[in-house]
């Protein structure tokens, strides 16, 4: 008797379908066909012990498991329980309702227990896009579709859970919405990071507003300055006065963390900003994103979609590693290629970077640094042209003295920048109303002509500092960018002659200030 049961299989923050044929006929042997790799191919003696440790005597005949299409490498042990629900389909002793309208993934244990697997939230949407009847996973996975009502989502501890659910019987408490309340880690498990308040910090108010405005558009911004002075605090504090995600991010960044398997026992949709922070010796593949043959798995770039990317002592990274941030931070998406396989991955991203002026970290700082010009310029030469083309803001700072401590006031909150940041990404959100962006940052030359027209004072102005100091092209229109998200924090409908002096001292580096 022949049965399909459909499954699913993630490519990049995508499911396909796969569909799990099952056949039983005169014979000998079990058989599985259509290009599985090793996990796979194991999970057969795996499933057969967990049917037998539940009861099931699995047939004397020759059984043929085919997952389709076969030109589709399958990978991963989420198979486990389709496979074992297509054998028990084709043995005729059980009768099920509707199976072959369910999406069911899962691992099984020997004692018929359920495991946790990856890509629930990416599963559960290509059922609702495909029009099955529902969808059939593990309570861990499940739960991270909580939210998604258009289907029912089970969320299942054992095989015998699973068979209940399609003899038709009634299993609503097997819901995800009702068993998400059961699960209580923690919803920052994808972020590491605490957050800072603006009024923590002392002093370094040009700092404190160079990071408003980048968390207002969405803009790089690198900090450069000596050991103490601030740096970390200021990049900590930023995830703290960026908006809410809408529901289109949240989505998009709970179907990232769901592929990398960082969303287990994680109940709904993610609904804070993700701040990552690795560390500077991290590798291309930690950061871009990689693996070997189908199993990419995303990076730091792509963990980082719709928040912040923390760079601390960038000037230590690999150069390697740091020129291959480029595609990344112009493009908004990195694509990982190997010889039979590509996939691309989002990485819309605000890159915040920290370094020190020198090896030792005290250049500007008096007369305490003893590094030599050659040093100094080696060290800050790993910070590349192009590189430093793409970060929108540069922004040097000093440690704070002594006697600020003992005279501090009461500084701002990060409530109120945030209400103020909150207030001018909804005007960019009106803005750019069906262009598919939603911050300055994003805008490509084209938009930027159309959203940002200068007044003939403000192009002789721009004119004037390109002049003077010979940045590039990229540099003119990021320039823009930046005065535009000035004018939007103080609600200009224009953009002034003032916002692009501001915008244009924080091209430190292009000036020749270090």
């Amino acid at each position: 008797m022949l049965t399909q049961i459909k499954a699913a299989k993630c490519i990049g923050t995508q499911a396909v379908v796969v569909t799990v044929e099952t056949d039983i006929d005169h014979g000998i042997g079990i058989h599985l066909v259509g290009l599985a790799d090793a996990a796979v191919k194991e999970s057969l003696l795996r499933t057969v012990t967990a049917m037998e440790t539940l009861g099931f005597r699995v047939p004397g005949k020759k059984i043929v498991i085919n997952l389709a299409p076969a030109d589709l490498r399958k990978n991963g042990s989420g198979y486990d329980l389709p496979i074992a629900v297509g054998i028990m389909a084709s043995s005729g002793k059980y009768s099920f309702v509707h199976a072959e309208e369910y999406l069911m993934m899962g691992e099984l244990g020997l004692d018929g227990s359920v495991r946790p697997i990856e890509g629930a939230l990416p599963y559960v949407e290509l059922a609702v896009a495909s029009g099955m009847r529902g969808a059939i996973l593990p309570a861990e996975s499940a739960i991270e579709a909580a939210e998604i009502t258009e289907i029912p989502v089970y969320g299942i501890s054992g095989l015998k859970e699973a068979l209940d659910i399609l003899q038709g019987n009634d299993c609503s408490h097997l819901l995800a919405g009702e068993i998400a309340g059961a699960f209580s880690a923690s919803e920052r498990i994808y972020t590491g990071e605490s957050i800072v308040d603006f009024s923590d910090i002392i002093g370094q108010e040009a700092a404190k507003r160079a990071v408003e405005i980048a968390a207002a558009g969405g803009h790089n911004i690198i900090m450069i300055g000596a050991p103490g002075s601030g740096k970390s605090s200021l990049a900590k504090a930023m995830a703290g006065i960026l908006p809410p995600m809408t529901r289109k991010e949240s989505l998009e960044t709970s179907r990232i963390y769901s592929v990398a398997g960082l969303r287990k026992g994680c109940s709904g949709l993610i609904r804070q900003r993700p701040f990552r922070s690795p560390h500077y010796s991290a590798s291309m593949a930690a950061i871009i994103g990689g693996g070997a043959g189908d199993n990419i798995v995303p990076g730091e770039v792509t963990l980082a979609d719709n928040g912040v990317l923390f760079l601390d002592e960038m000037p230590q990274m690999p150069k390697s590693v740091l020129e291959s941030l480029r595609g990344p931070i112009e493009d908004r998406k990195v694509t990982i290629s190997r010889l039979k396989n590509k996939v691309e991955f989002p990485s819309s991203f605000t890159l915040v970077a920290a370094a020190n002026p020198c090896p030792c970290g005290y250049y500007g700082e008096g007369d305490r640094c003893r590094c030599t010009v050659a040093q100094r310029t080696a060290y800050m030469s790993k910070l590349s042209g192009p590189i430093m083309d793409r970060i929108d803001l540069q922004v040097w700072m000093h440690p704070v003295p002594t006697e600020a401590v003992t005279r501090r006031g009461k500084a701002e909150s990060s409530r109120e920048v945030a209400r103020r940041v909150c207030s001018a990404r909804s005007r960019q959100a009106a803005r750019f109303k069906g262009e598919g962006i939603s911050t300055n940052a994003e805008m490509s030359n084209r938009q930027t002509e159309k959203y940002c027209p200068l007044d003939e004072e403000c192009r002789q102005a721009l004119e004037r500092i390109m002049k003077s100091t010979g940045m590039s092209l990229r540099a003119w229109f990021r320039i823009i960018k930046v005065a535009r998200t000035i004018a939007d924090l103080e609600g200009e409908e224009r953009i002034r002659p003032g916002h692009i002096m501001e915008a244009s001292g924080y091209r430190l580096l292009d000036r020749g200030k270090i």
